[in-house]
């Protein structure tokens, strides 16, 4: 491939700024685009992260898409919209590539406020079928002629809500188009029995037969009306002969056209072009491979660098920041050890082993690692289950996406009191993958499920600890929650009460500053500037913030203000549960709570977003600083006079 060292928009690429461009390439032209476009993004994702794998493996599928479909009047959806770049690319998004997934630039998803061309911003797996049922059923009620197509990656359809949808496609009959990206991955290896029958058909040795009577028989078949018909039940029946699948989608209702190679410009458009005219649901399944074009994302076998979170070298995939200790990697080393101590401590992960540290587990006990597939409601059904079978599951995922398994969580788990610990990496505000990735919500959502423990530790060592209290818990679900990136040092306590831990304390007891998790460390630079202005300020880690520990009464008693700082929204949160339980036990002692403002805050580093939210500690000494001074002239004021 050519030099990819400072890649600008030239060429054939230079030439795209609309879907329209692309209608007036011949068949060698897109050949020679597609590669450049390859070497446009391994350039600017080598040096700002984000997801390559999946959008090196589209190239070809986006192109026919854009040729076949008119966008923005027709939708083309994706789910997920990590594989969204190269529609970015070709729809006048190329300048902004500079700035990917950095405070200002293009986000790593589709969004609204970017282009005309975007339309769904949620990026949680196996949506976009919901999203295009209900858009191809308004154009139908509003008699317009317009056409909605959603990519959805093989892995997408391991969740539940695709096939809910195609049950509704299927009933309603409107005309709709479904490209299954088949990469048979998701992060990892795409887990389940419909990831193996895709494999099936990819491996079967009349794959390549198919892909010939496939591609023979369309170039033949007329665009509309009954022979478009015929031609379909016969490239379905050859599809059987050949390899005989499980006929799924057409048990569904769903006409079904395919295998067709994915990184084949002609075959896509093809298929895409017949069934568009069809004007029913068609599903064109389409057989990638990613990381395509690019040998580093090629031959990485763990996720063919799905998403590398920073810049990498060029030649050989690497990241370049040296290496350091990550939340992730202290989980993973920390439930193997519980794992050699209990053989009842079993790990479930909805397809992200490896993110979670899961595949830390996978290794050494792959007996007793269930890795689910995109399907987070079963995944906490599953591990109840397995704890009304004698053992304790422990389910790692992104805090983000437990919010879609919260029935599950409240009644399937909690409603009957069995142990089943939670795990939430990337808690907190995570940056540069956006609103739709931030695990802020948490501490909010499942701070109201009865009997519910929630562990916020604040470093390597209290992560190792409250891993280990939860798994000990045998009464109840608990969730053990930690950001994204790396551990900062140890931050020993001076003493403990009860569960709670003392960080700093002083003999003037002026402010008692709750800080949560990870938080800690601001906590402890925002008591430094308030002493520096006279106040005494005390610093306590409760570590486990629901329920809220009684010992906070007694503490928050003994001082003039309570403030808490914690990394979630501060709607329903931990600081709104402190000063209820304060409330209730008659103590009066003022109360000011911190922490991220429930709102869909735009993408950026996790310093630069905590800054724009007042969360630094410079902002946080100022404001506390001046309610304590105010109490202080407050007191002042109705002391009486002699």
């Amino acid at each position: 491939m050519s030099d990819r060292s400072d890649q600008t928009a030239t060429g054939l690429l230079g030439t795209i700024e609309t879907p329209g461009d692309l209608r007036r390439l011949t068949p060698e032209q897109l050949t020679l685009l597609a590669a450049e476009i390859r070497d446009f993004l391994v350039a600017k994702v080598s040096r700002t992260g984000g997801h390559l794998g999946p959008n090196l493996g589209v190239v070809e599928t986006t192109l026919a898409l854009h040729r076949v479909f008119d966008s923005p009047r027709d939708r083309i959806l994706f789910d997920t919209g990590h594989q969204a770049y190269v529609h970015k690319i070709v729809t006048g998004r190329q300048d902004g590539f500079d700035l990917l997934r950095q405070r200002g630039g293009l986000t790593g998803y589709p969004s609204r406020a970017e282009s005309e061309h975007d339309f769904i911003e949620n990026s949680h797996a196996s949506t976009a079928l919901s999203y295009a049922d209900g858009m191809a059923k308004a154009f139908a009620l509003r008699g317009e002629q317009r056409h909605v197509a959603a990519v959805v990656g093989d892995g997408a359809l391991t969740g539940g809500m695709c096939w809910e949808a195609l049950n509704n496609i299927a009933a309603a009959k409107n005309p709709l188009v479904i490209v299954v990206n088949d990469n048979g991955r998701s992060y990892a290896p795409t887990i389940g029995g419909l990831a193996d029958h895709l494999s099936t058909l990819r491996l079967n040795p009349g794959y390549e037969r198919v892909l010939d009577l496939v591609k023979n028989a369309l170039s033949s078949t007329p665009l509309v009306g009954k022979p478009a018909y015929e031609v379909l039940h016969a490239v379905k029946k050859g599809i059987k002969d050949a390899v005989n699948p499980q006929a799924m989608f057409e048990d569904l209702g769903i006409k079904y056209l395919g295998p067709v190679d994915g990184h084949d410009i002609e075959a896509m458009e093809s298929a895409l072009r017949r069934a568009k005219g069809f004007q029913a649901p068609v599903i064109v399944h389409a057989v990638t491979r990613k990381g395509y074009g690019y040998r580093p994302a090629e031959d990485d076998e763990a996720d063919c660098l799905h998403g590398p979170g920073s810049a990498f070298s060029i030649e050989t995939g690497k990241l370049l920041a040296a290496p350091s200790v990550k939340w992730t990697h202290v989980f993973a080393e920390e439930l193997v050890a519980i794992a050699d101590e209990r053989p009842d401590v079993v790990g479930i992960t909805a397809a992200m082993a490896e993110p979670t540290g899961i595949a830390a587990l996978q290794k050494k006990y792959p007996e007793r690692t269930y890795d689910v597939g995109i399907a987070e409601q079963h995944a906490a059904t599953s591990a109840a289950g397995l704890a009304m079978g004698g053992l304790h599951p422990v389910v790692a995922v992104y805090a983000t996406f437990l919010n879609r398994a919260f029935d599950q969580v409240l009644l399937d788990v909690a409603m009957h009191q069995l142990p089943v610990t939670f795990v939430l990496d990337r808690a907190g505000i995570t940056g540069p993958d956006g609103p739709s990735h931030y695990g802020i919500w948490d501490m909010s959502v499942f701070g109201v499920v009865p009997g519910l423990r929630i562990a916020a530790p604040r470093d390597a060592a209290t992560l190792r600890e409250e891993l280990r209290e939860a798994v000990a818990v045998d009464d109840g679900p608990t969730i053990v929650r930690f950001p994204t990136g790396s551990v900062a040092a140890d931050l020993p306590a001076l003493r403990r009460i009860g569960p709670v831990d003392v960080l700093r304390e002083e003999d003037r007891k002026d402010v008692l500053l709750v800080a949560v998790g990870a938080f800690a460390k601001l906590g402890m630079e925002v008591a430094e500037r308030i002493a520096e202005q006279g106040y005494g300020v005390t610093v306590v880690d409760p570590r486990w913030v629901r329920p809220v520990p009684i010992e906070l009464v007694g503490l928050a008693d003994a001082h003039r203000l309570v403030v808490t700082l914690e990394d979630g929204v501060r709607a329903g949160g931990v600081g709104e549960a402190v000063a209820s339980t304060l409330r209730d036990a008659g103590v009066g002692v003022p109360l000011r709570d911190l922490g991220v403002p429930a709102g869909f805050h735009p993408h950026g580093s996790r310093a630069e977003i905590l800054a724009s939210l007042g969360l630094t500690a410079q902002d946080i000494a100022r404001d506390v600083t001046e309610w304590v001074s105010g109490l202080q002239e407050a007191t002042t004021e109705h002391q009486p006079t002699s």
